[in-house]
């Protein structure tokens, strides 16, 4: 086969690689959320994808969805990463949009294994806080900052401190 032929078949496999759009899955870095408004959200998990380039599912959104009483207050873990645990806590508000499902970001494989969080199955009750696009514009994905799963919390923008 010639270089002429290899770019062909080259051009032709991304052209059918296009054409599969569950190939082609978006991943969002830390950098396309607003990092100033920190997000809170409540629901169930569904459509939970445990798996690189990170850990995703859908929340179905608590309809009732209020900040809790005691957020200000929560003492999160330490992460390697630096993140200013209060600012981020008072700062928490709900969004503005009223999406009954939001498509969660989570970490890597590797950073859950070293938070120690236990598997997240379709229908697990949980809370985050996070961060959305911009505006809150666009489709509604929160990358999450730290999950809440029963009395536990963990980090997910790094490996826990120390």
């Amino acid at each position: 086969m010639n270089r002429r032929e290899s770019l062909f078949c080259l051009s032709g496999s991304v052209v059918a690689l296009g054409s599969w759009p569950w190939l082609a899955h978006a991943h969002h870095g830390w950098s396309s959320f607003d990092q100033t408004r920190p997000l809170y959200l409540e629901g169930v998990a569904r459509e939970v994808r445990w798996r690189n380039p990170h850990v995703e599912w859908v929340l179905e959104v608590a309809s009732n969805l209020t900040l809790p009483a005691d957020l200000t207050s929560r003492r999160l873990p330490e992460q390697m990463a630096r993140v200013d645990t209060q600012t981020l806590l008072a700062n928490t508000r709900l969004p503005n949009r009223r999406d009954a499902r939001w498509e969660v970001e989570l970490a890597p494989l590797t950073r859950m294994n070293q938070w120690r969080v236990p598997e997240i199955t379709d229908g697990t009750a949980l809370a985050l806080i996070g961060f959305t696009f911009t505006g809150e514009r666009g489709d509604a994905v929160l990358r999450a900052e730290y999950l809440f799963l029963g009395d536990q919390i963990y980090g997910m923008r790094s490996a826990p401190a120390g």
